[in-house]
């Protein structure tokens, strides 16, 4: 057991859209991610995902809506919802999901992180 500086953490990398794992917690893997720009549609058949924005503004595009995050906030995109993650600026993300979680849910393409790097 140890305390994690997210600050620090987030000096370790640079890439986007790559998410880091940072800790696990009852099968959880808790995530980083810088972000910027247009993310891909997606799902997550079983997968309840958490977004926090720790530095930034994350839009969440739903087909229905759109939910604006600023740093400090937090939404849920309940699994079988179709979303796509956008930011005009570099955001660094928090998120909370299911070990087995793909990044690209249920698309496969260039930005799918398959094992993401522990940090």
């Amino acid at each position: 057991m140890e305390s994690i500086s997210l600050s620090s953490k987030f000096a370790e990398f640079d890439e986007l859209w790559s998410p880091r794992i940072v800790a696990f917690s009852n099968g959880q893997h808790v995530k980083l991610a810088k972000v910027k720009g247009e993310f891909v549609w997606h799902h997550h058949d079983r997968q309840d995902e958490l977004f926090f924005v720790v530095r930034g503004r994350l839009r969440i595009e739903l087909h229905d809506r759109v939910l604006e995050l600023g740093a400090g906030e937090l939404a849920v995109v309940p699994a079988g919802v179709d979303h796509r993650p956008t930011a005009a600026e570099e955001t660094w993300l928090m998120l909370l999901e299911p070990a087995d979680t793909l990044n690209t849910g249920n698309v496969r393409d260039e930005r799918t992180v398959d094992h993401p790097e522990w940090i």
